[in-house]
């Protein structure tokens, strides 16, 4: 056996990377073409659903001149054709799209069924197309990540490097839709990987740079919702208005996540004692949302024209409070039942109307509704979803409304300060507790990795049992100058619990290490945690 080459290293990649990064601009490709046909597709349904028509404009439900029963039974609709896909095509399809992607990293290998792929999108089209109140960029999220995992099924890879290629296509499809390419890098790093490494981060992040640079030749360049520049804001009020103003949505996010879990806890209890098939419960949700748009029309699919218009300043109060409360409702309860759709889109628009409110509340002008329109809105997205640097980057790309840099990273910050201390689960992830997944969403260093085993066999008697010129190394070993997880990693794959420690240089046996031994650094962690004592006092006694 030869020796292993010295891995201490500031990051762990090989050249694989480059292998990665390579099929990483197929996905970003392909999953920006899936992106742009999902939003066609998207526009098509609602042209056929709210206008009889068959057309690919980008049109709102709300400008529909048909009879109002017409326009209360097309969720309904859309909602059974949604349950039939789900019920004879694969049950993957219902939900979030987030969650999904998700559990498919944490408990499936990365693997995606080759269905959800096609009946994902077809499905968020027809439910968002018919009127669902959700955004597009779950179902969009999933199906470039689906796209992802597709090809690195072709491919001989890990498990790590197919997650890196699903998150990578799911990147790609957000950057593709937002024109956020830094904001669909980092959502990937906060909530997909669960990690922060070269060999992930560098093909994640080239799909998405592709995918955002075909979105600007497919559909135009960003900002989405473009916010000028105001002349009369204050930076000192602006920072003394944001601190309370992301507690204030923070709460709102909690009782958003109660209101839908509650509301889904309700369904399944409901619809399990009158023994009604779950592939009904869209279309009994859709029957929600046709009522709550008969009153409120402007809560019927995506719009992305609300938060236009809320960016603006100036709102009529009536969308406010319709936004504020039907929208909430309409989007918790049909969410809830278990239809196709996402999250991100409905807690940008709610986040917006409820600063917005706040700030008209107060009597201030225009630009100042916009601004704390726009701090509200990022609020929301870092306090509902947990990811405070994603929802910092998606506000301004979104705006480019730069001026608004540092009270919006006051009010992600406390919003998401209040929302980790009171929520155990994002909006996100509180499905998969539900399904019994745990997960941790704190990416820190192992504690073993900054212990080498030289420092835990310190103290230790040395057995300097040399090896003679053409004896072999022993099969499981370790040098004294890895790190204890290196260690740790060469106990679990051997299943020896003890191993001899070699000296790099004199390839002699210089002592051992044992699984118990490897807690010295855990029992440093734990402490560094754990004891609390003053320094300047220590160190005043001490002079």
């Amino acid at each position: 056996m030869r020796s292993r080459p010295s891995a201490l290293r500031d990051f762990t990649i090989d050249r694989r990377v480059w292998l990665l990064t390579a099929v990483a601009l197929v996905i970003g490709t392909g999953a920006a073409a899936l992106a742009v046909l999902l939003l066609r597709a998207i526009a098509l349904a609602t042209n056929i659903f709210y206008y009889h028509r068959i057309s690919v404009a980008m049109v709102s439900p709300a400008g529909s001149t048909q009879p109002a029963w017409l326009i209360m039974l097309a969720p309904v609709a859309g909602g059974f054709i949604v349950g039939l896909m789900a019920h004879y095509g694969s049950d993957k399809i219902r939900g979030h799209g987030i969650p999904e992607a998700i559990e498919a990293i944490l408990l499936r290998g990365s693997r995606v069924d080759p269905k959800v792929a096609v009946l994902k999108p077809i499905s968020a089209a027809i439910a968002i197309g018919s009127g669902g109140p959700f955004g597009a960029e779950g179902p969009i999220i999933m199906t470039g990540g689906a796209f992802g995992s597709l090809v690195a099924q072709w491919l001989k890879l890990s498990h790590a490097e197919r997650t890196s290629l699903l998150v990578a296509g799911a990147a790609a499809g957000m950057s593709a839709t937002f024109a956020a390419p830094v904001a669909s890098i980092l959502l990937a790093v906060e909530l997909l990987l669960f990690e922060w490494r070269p060999r992930s981060l560098v093909p994640v992040a080239t799909a998405s740079v592709l995918a955002g640079a075909l979105r600007v030749w497919w559909l135009g360049a960003g900002p989405l919702f473009p916010v000028e520049s105001p002349s009369g804001i204050h930076l000192l009020s602006s920072l003394l208005v944001a601190g309370p103003l992301g507690i204030l949505v923070g709460l709102v996010a909690i009782a958003l996540s109660r209101l839908m879990y509650g509301l889904e806890d309700g369904f399944e209890h409901i619809c399990g004692r009158l023994r009604i098939h779950w592939m009904w419960w869209p279309a009994i949700g859709g029957v929600g949302i046709g009522i709550g748009g008969m009153f409120f029309p402007r809560g019927l699919g995506v719009g992305y024209d609300n938060i236009a218009e809320l960016l603006r300043g100036n709102a009529p109060v009536a969308l406010l409070l319709g936004l504020i409360v039907a929208k909430s409702l309409m989007w918790a309860l049909s969410l809830s039942s278990g239809t196709s759709g996402g999250v991100l889109a409905p807690l940008l628009m709610i986040g917006a109307a409820l600063g917005e409110f706040a700030a008209q509340l107060a009597h201030l002008p225009s630009q100042t509704q916009a601004l704390w329109a726009l701090l509200a809105m990022g609020a929301m997205l870092a306090g509902a979803l947990g990811v405070p640097l994603t929802a910092i980057l998606f506000a301004l790309e979104l705006t480019h409304a730069l001026h608004a840099l540092l009270p919006l990273v006051l009010a992600c910050t406390t919003s998401y300060l209040v929302t980790s201390l009171v929520m155990p689960r994002s909006i996100l992830t509180e499905k998969l507790s539900h399904r019994g997944v745990h997960l941790s969403r704190e990416y820190g260093v192992d504690p073993l990795e900054v212990v080498t085993v030289a420092e835990v066999m310190a103290g230790q008697s040395t057995d300097h049992t040399s090896l003679s010129a053409h004896a072999e190394l022993p099969e499981a070993f370790v040098y004294s100058d890895e790190t204890c997880r290196e260690a740790a990693e060469e106990m679990a794959v051997s299943g020896v619990l003890t191993l001899p420690v070699l000296d790099r240089e004199t390839e002699r046996v210089c002592g051992s290490i044992n699984a118990h031994q490897l807690l010295i650094g855990r029992r440093r962690a734990a402490a560094r945690e754990s004891e609390r004592s003053s320094i300047f006092l220590l160190d005043a006694q001490q002079n």
